[in-house]
């Protein structure tokens, strides 16, 4: 992967995360105004996980009462999203990928990459995955920016506002069941309005990216 640098000049550019910054197409107020409500469990040893990736949908229940309904981006074709029935096993809220992420160079400078490319010296940042919750091996929810298609490396992404709900609800252990379509999708998936195509992806600098602050870029979460 090209090495992209980049200087502490555009730190003003941090300001992207606020509701009048761009994507190249327009206003991102819309995709940060998005949230999503939920509900917390009685049990939470009751609660299970089902996903629909043909309807990229994300069902949270505890028995036949939905605690929250999300939607979320999955696999692509070629990278699709595992399917089978499977149970949370890990959970990190501040969660960095240790394969692929920036690089601090010093001086203000730094880089995007993988880490076998880290140039020697560099300390080396992984890419931020909020809220990650394993399910398998290299495979998990996280926060990532969603688009309409199928986008993701296999890994099954959440709206940055929707993401603390689903973390609080979910526990080591919880149940996941992961199909090409689930009942629900013809129930109480089928009006839930998905977040604005995040197409094209927002370019925030290093400079914030590598700072804990991108784990708090959402909004409180509050429950019904």
């Amino acid at each position: 992967m090209k090495l992209l640098l980049t200087s502490l000049l555009a730190v003003a550019s941090a300001f992207a995360f606020s509701s009048c910054a761009t994507n190249g197409t327009g206003s991102l107020g819309a995709y940060d105004a998005y949230d999503l409500p939920a509900s917390k469990p009685s049990n939470p040893s009751n609660v299970r996980v089902k996903v629909s990736t043909s309807a990229q949908m994300c069902y949270v229940m505890e028995g036949n009462k939905t605690l929250l309904v999300m939607p979320v981006s999955v696999g692509t074709n070629s990278t699709p999203t595992p399917k089978g029935n499977f149970s949370i096993y890990s959970k990190q809220e501040n969660r960095r990928a240790v394969t692929h992420g920036f690089y601090d160079l010093g001086g203000g400078r730094y880089g995007q990459g993988y880490l076998r490319n880290k140039p020697v010296g560099a300390k080396f940042v992984g890419t931020p995955m909020p809220y990650w919750s394993e399910f398998k091996s290299g495979y998990g929810f996280h926060t990532g920016w969603m688009k309409d298609s199928p986008c993701t490396h296999g890994c099954i992404r959440m709206h940055h506002n929707v993401a603390p709900k689903f973390f609080a609800l979910i526990k080591e252990g919880t149940p996941l069941n992961i199909a090409y379509s689930q009942p629900e999708d013809k129930t109480i998936g089928r009006n839930v309005p998905r977040p604005p195509d995040a197409t094209p992806l927002p370019d925030f600098p290093a400079s914030y990216m590598v700072t804990n602050a991108v784990y708090k870029r959402h909004n409180p979460p509050k429950y019904q």
